[in-house]
């Protein structure tokens, strides 16, 4: 039985991978659509912007940029920024990272460009913040605590609470 456990396993892991792989895949699919679009977007805003000038020289005026290709330039801007966020978001999906000097896709522990030699900066890495609480007064159990622990410190915690009443009672007599 060991083997068919472990060819169980194995086929378990396969289809995990496969399908984390497909995912991957599908995503960069649909960003890489997006680009192409936005991409399209952009090339029909540049037409527009050459329409516009082209007409503005035939009735031989003057190009007023902001007041006439303001909203198509504006336009342009916030596509080209989706597109460098959908190509950063593809890079993240390869754990890959694109070359300061020549924008190749390169390893994103790569220290130098394999194409042109640049040297890349360094990824910092945060350390996590480790945070403790202080348990005594609250009512939040450790993971790791027994039922009897539990019951235990809300004993002892009872009992603490009736000797402060107690000396608070005391101290007020003798006032």
């Amino acid at each position: 039985m060991g083997f068919f456990d472990t060819l169980g396993k194995k086929a378990t892991e396969a289809y995990n991978v496969t399908t984390k792989k497909t995912g991957e895949l599908a995503k960069e699919a649909k960003l890489r659509m997006k680009i192409n679009e936005n991409k399209s977007n952009i090339n029909d805003l540049y037409k527009e912007i050459g329409k516009k000038v082209y007409e503005k020289h035939v009735r031989q005026e003057n190009i007023d940029i902001k007041a006439d290709l303001e909203e198509e330039c504006a336009k342009i801007d916030i596509l080209s920024s989706e597109i460098e966020s959908c190509l950063t978001s593809i890079l993240e999906l390869k754990d890959k990272k694109q070359c300061i000097k020549c924008h190749a896709e390169i390893d994103e522990n790569a220290v130098f460009c394999p194409k042109c030699g640049e040297k890349q900066p360094e990824i910092e890495v945060k350390e996590a913040e480790v945070v403790t609480e202080n348990l005594e007064n609250s009512d939040v159990k450790p993971e790791n605590a027994t039922e009897a622990e539990i019951v235990e410190e809300k004993v002892s915690g009872e009992d603490n609470t009736e000797r402060e009443k107690a000396s608070e009672e005391s101290n007020s007599d003798q006032q």
